[in-house]
């Protein structure tokens, strides 16, 4: 398992796309972090909103395109070893399960690695760390790994998932938060298999952890059942 998650790892942080995505992180959180001080002063903040006010940029970012830059990095996590035949090879040294968690281990780190260099950076502008925000993001993007991997389960072609990670990496966001805002009884339910929802009070993120673990058991059960 942590052979397959040291190789998600180092593929994903030697990408192009992965350069890309961590330069975004990295300016937004910079640029969120210096003009803060200036909103500051410009309004009146409470001591709360004060605090996470130099996460907003960083925050906002993840929620609006955190799915797209998931699924855009790691839409093919799965199918692409099925593709490639290579899962052949793997279901005879390790168990179904290890690759599964191996997959999501490397995601997840490679995410956690570029989550903290962005909140450094905003540490250097505050001398502080926000760890309601630094946590609520983290929960935030282990649905959308949990969820990227059960699709990859799910669609067996790469290129598909490829074209479908543009299609709900945006669709994704604009569908939680009107779910989460809405008031037809029809829908209004749906809200609650949704991160958005759980991520508007401080205390609720973590039922984000049980949604993602949900997740990924469908993705364990669907690939357990999938011939090789």
């Amino acid at each position: 398992m942590f052979a397959i998650s040291k190789r998600e790892f180092l593929r994903l942080i030697k990408g192009v796309k992965s350069i890309i995505i961590i330069a975004i992180l990295l300016i937004t959180a910079y640029y969120s972090a210096k003009f803060s001080g200036l909103l500051l002063t410009l309004a009146d903040f409470s001591a709360s909103e004060a605090e996470s006010i130099q996460t907003a940029g960083l925050l906002v970012l993840m929620l609006f395109f955190g799915q797209l830059f998931v699924m855009g990095l790691s839409h093919d996590v799965i199918n692409r070893e099925t593709h490639d035949r290579t899962i052949r090879f793997l279901v005879t040294r390790t168990s179904r399960l290890s690759i599964v968690m191996g997959k999501f281990l490397g995601v997840f780190l490679f995410w956690l690695v570029c989550i903290s260099a962005s909140f450094l950076i905003i540490f250097f502008f505050s001398n502080k760390v926000d760890w309601v925000s630094f946590l609520q993001l983290m929960s935030l993007l282990v649905y959308q790994i949990s969820f990227t991997i059960l699709l990859s389960v799910l669609v067996p072609k790469p290129g598909f998932t490829m074209f479908l990670s543009i299609i709900v990496g945006l669709s994704f966001p604009v569908a939680g938060f009107w779910l989460t805002l809405t008031n037809n009884s029809w829908f209004s339910w749906l809200k609650f298999t949704t991160p958005f929802y759980y991520l508007q009070e401080d205390h609720t993120f973590p039922i984000i952890l049980v949604l993602s673990a949900l997740l990924l058991s469908a993705a364990h059960l669907l690939f357990k059942r999938r011939e090789c």
